[in-house]
């Protein structure tokens, strides 16, 4: 029997997130806090270490709700990290959802599912995650007990969604990025530089990402070019040496990883924003996040079919198969030398992620979620 919640109260949600650290990842919490029928909490850890290094929360955008960093244990850890907290938090609260928003194999899902079973409060969980993967014990044991008790779930993407229907998963799944995009802080604007065609990349430096294949690609390009590499990593060296090797010493630039609110300019002054990723057996391109940042910036984009890369483009960007050299550079010549293409795609990424990305829309279907929950 479905449990309404009391007519004429808001809906009480606890959201557990990691992610949260990162200030613009907070418009998404403003925005659901901004529905009159939600009362929201957030619980976020003081700092989050990940390959990067150690992300210290940021109080970006904290209008209208309650976000609260507590201690962590397992700091760094995927797979082991929880709030030891979390109880204590959740009897003061009395929620009517905890929105767990980690992955339904992770130690820190199975603690907050637990704690809201025996709250009597309803609880979700969130994943990205695009492979079918087997994992040992316990984290299999606590996976399928997730799936078995969790009340919904959202799936980031539809490739994301199979994965847990094959798993077994029986309950309820919707469909809907874990971010959206902010439009007026991603806008588009005039692009400020010489007259290189700049190629772009954003992330982490590392193989998987393909960025020796942009290289590679972009050395018969007409006219002058210049790929800007924003980002850090282990292949930091060895693209650098690429670059001397091919003898486009010149036409690299490695900026370095940059905060989020350099994103925006480092968009704007792109001419396209190449994604070439390479699956493995054990990792493919979840979503991209870095496609609807720069397509709300105006931005063209270029990305492998990959992952879920071809359905966040749709048709306002172009795709070049995964690994495809030769794929890749003939979508960069066909920008480099048309001008008017660009702008077309331009504006047709824009308007897709107005259409499907803002933090606005990934907000009200989460709401609409949580309604549903909850028998409204």
């Amino acid at each position: 029997m479905t449990k309404l919640s009391p007519p004429g109260r808001r809906l009480r949600v606890l959201m557990v997130s990691k992610a949260c650290v990162v200030g613009e990842y907070q418009r998404k919490l403003e925005e659901i806090a901004s529905d009159p029928d939600v009362e929201l909490t957030v619980i976020v850890p003081p700092a989050w270490k990940d390959a990067r290094g150690l992300l210290r929360l940021e109080r970006a955008h904290t209008d209208g709700y309650r976000l609260l960093a507590e201690p962590i244990r397992f700091n760094g850890n995927f797979h082991l990290h929880h709030f030891p907290t979390l109880a204590r938090r959740v009897s003061e609260f009395k929620p009517d959802i905890i929105h767990i928003d980690e992955e339904p194999y992770n130690y820190a899902t199975y603690h907050a599912l637990r704690i809201a079973r025996r709250a009597g409060a309803k609880a979700l969980f969130f994943s990205w995650q695009n492979i079918n993967r087997r994992y040992p014990l316990p984290f299999a044991r606590m996976e399928r007990w997730v799936l078995d008790h969790a009340d919904y779930g959202i799936a980031g993407t539809e490739e994301a969604a199979d994965v847990w229907r094959a798993k077994g998963y029986q309950g309820k799944l919707a469909v809907i990025p874990q971010f959206g995009v902010d439009p007026e802080i991603f806008r588009p604007g005039r692009r400020r530089g010489d007259d290189h065609f700049v190629i772009g990349c954003a992330g982490r430096l590392v193989k998987e990402k393909g960025l020796d294949l942009v290289i590679q690609a972009a050395l018969t390009l007409p006219g002058r070019w210049l790929i800007r590499l924003a980002g850090d990593g282990p292949e930091r060296e060895a693209l650098a040496g690429l670059a001397g090797i091919l003898n486009v010493g010149g036409s690299l630039e490695i900026i370095g990883p940059q905060p989020s609110a350099a994103m925006p300019d480092f968009y704007r002054g792109l001419d396209a924003l190449v994604l070439a990723p390479r699956a493995t057996p054990s990792w493919k391109e979840q979503f991209g996040r870095v496609l609807i940042e720069a397509m709300a910036c105006g931005v063209p984009v270029v990305g492998a079919r990959s992952g879920a890369i071809p359905e966040v483009i749709g048709e306002a960007g172009l795709t070049f198969a995964e690994g495809d050299i030769e794929g890749l550079r003939e979508c960069l010549v066909s920008l480099a030398e048309h001008p008017r293409l660009r702008a077309q795609l331009g504006e047709a990424g824009r308007a897709r992620v107005l259409a499907n990305y803002t933090q606005a829309q990934v907000a009200a279907r989460t709401v609409e979620v949580y309604k549903e929950m909850m028998g409204r």
